[in-house]
């Protein structure tokens, strides 16, 4: 019987032991079990069976036998290797033998790494400038992976950016956890454009916002789509210099409809998040999660409606129900892990997200409705988006403050906030909040446009 134990035995014997036990067992579970269970080779295993391995007919075999071809560390397979990382049919198998080869840390090896990071498939690539990197500083090396800057390929282009090109940051920069005391608590009655152009590169932790829908309120009235959607990346291009590295925006919104102007006409759906996600990639953001905001359906307009009477096909138009929140990270050569690391023991324990935490990407939540807010966020809504992505004493940024429920419930989870919003009814509305439950821990500013540039001089 085919056991751990007996293979192990086996291993020790030497002599060929296993590669007897190979040619007794020819079906694919056993041949892998034995491959799998070989664990560390001792230096004078006879690896001879492996060779004809490299050409059995199932994949997982294939993988195996190169797997252990590997833990040879033998020069002398190099060829094999070379051979099947070019011409295997399994993408797996193909990486495990560039991953053997790297392994072995030779000058051969070197050269057959190099030539293999003309390969087409991008995976492929990528494990053998992970073999490269070994030799970094080499010469020979570094120019070969330099030459990569313009791989067609996005994974390779960032790999070698973070490797040889990416800038140093300014040691007497702004600590990442920090943020400047003049914008701590604060609401700028002003565009958000030019506000932001008056603060200093990597300022905020987190934006939050819902950014005004085409043509759909008086306050957003745009000459056409396309000048609506480079509007609004002209404000995430800002948003993107102000935001520290690493850190998050989340947008919130969906699809618009408008109105036909008769019945001679048919109306416009608009995809807004699909539309302006291209722009956010183009500027540096990188796409981390689609969050999916469910509302009652008795909360919604009704669609339906024309349909439910006649139900002729063609003419079906769901209710929306849904918004997207579309979350995106400032594109950085640093894993999340950088920027956990900065905050200090005590503040991560204090910042950790309480249980009860949603586990999906479906979040079910009420709207709210508001006299003076069509659009008003609910405050579960900015609560988990603030809880998730931020941590106590970071800067929460909204650029449409509307009527600054961002700011309120950041300020309840012991986050910082700054806000700007155009319209002086927002801003009034916020201001007189001031004295109740909106603003009432820290002192907030509320500031004209003027009145915030003198506060940074």
């Amino acid at each position: 019987m085919l056991t751990k134990e007996y293979i192990k035995e086996l291993k020790n014997n030497g002599n060929g032991a296993i590669g007897d036990l190979v040619k007794e067992y020819r079906d694919s579970s056993s041949l892998t079990f034995i491959l799998e269970n070989l664990g560390q080779l001792p230096k004078d295993f006879d690896g001879s069976f492996l060779l004809d391995l490299l050409g059995h007919k199932n994949s997982t075999v294939r993988l195996w036998a190169v797997k252990t071809i590997g833990k040879l560390g033998n020069e002398e397979y190099l060829p094999l290797l070379k051979q099947t990382a070019l011409n295997d049919n399994d993408t797996n198998v193909r990486r495990e033998a560039v991953s053997s080869i790297g392994r072995m840390r030779t000058k051969k090896g070197q050269t057959i790494l190099t030539e293999i990071l003309q390969d087409n498939d991008p995976k492929i690539v990528c494990q053998a400038i992970r073999g490269l990197l070994v030799f970094k500083g080499d010469n020979e090396v570094d120019n070969s992976l330099k030459q990569l800057l313009n791989h067609e390929n996005e994974m390779v282009r960032t790999v070698i950016y973070k490797e040889y090109f990416a800038e140093k940051k300014d040691k007497n920069s702004q600590p990442h956890t920090e943020s400047y005391d003049y914008l701590k608590n604060v609401v700028v009655n002003a565009d958000t454009i030019e506000t932001m152009r008056l603060l200093k590169d990597e300022s905020i932790h987190l934006t939050f916002t819902s950014p005004p829908y085409y043509n759909a309120r008086d306050y957003s009235i745009y000459p056409s789509y396309k000048a609506y959607l480079e509007f609004l990346a002209n404000v995430f291009r800002e948003v993107h210099r102000i935001t520290k590295e690493g850190r998050f925006l989340i947008v919130n919104t969906s699809p618009i409809i408008i109105p036909r102007i008769s019945r001679a006409h048919s109306s416009k759906r608009y995809p807004i998040p699909f539309d302006i996600h291209p722009y956010l990639m183009e500027m540096g953001w990188e796409f981390i999660d689609d969050i999916v905001w469910m509302k009652p359906e008795a909360s919604v307009k009704n669609r339906i409606g024309g349909f439910q009477q006649h139900r002729k096909p063609l003419a079906y138009k769901p209710n929306s129900v849904t918004e997207y929140l579309m979350v995106y990270r400032k594109s950085t050569d640093k894993l999340l892990d950088w920027n956990i690391r900065q905050y200090d023991w005590q503040t991560v324990q204090d910042s950790k997200v309480p249980e009860g935490y949603e586990t999906t990407n479906v979040w079910k939540i009420d709207p709210c409705f508001d006299k003076v807010h069509s659009a008003v966020f609910p405050v579960e809504l900015c609560k988990r988006v603030i809880q998730y992505y931020s941590y106590k004493g970071d800067l929460v940024f909204d650029p449409f403050a509307g009527s600054g429920t961002v700011g309120k419930t950041a300020k309840k989870l012991g986050r910082y906030f700054f806000l700007t919003e155009k319209d002086k009814t927002y801003f009034d509305y916020m201001k007189s909040k001031k004295s109740k439950e909106m603003f009432d821990t820290i002192e907030t500013k509320f500031l004209t446009l003027d009145e915030f540039k003198e506060t940074i001089k």
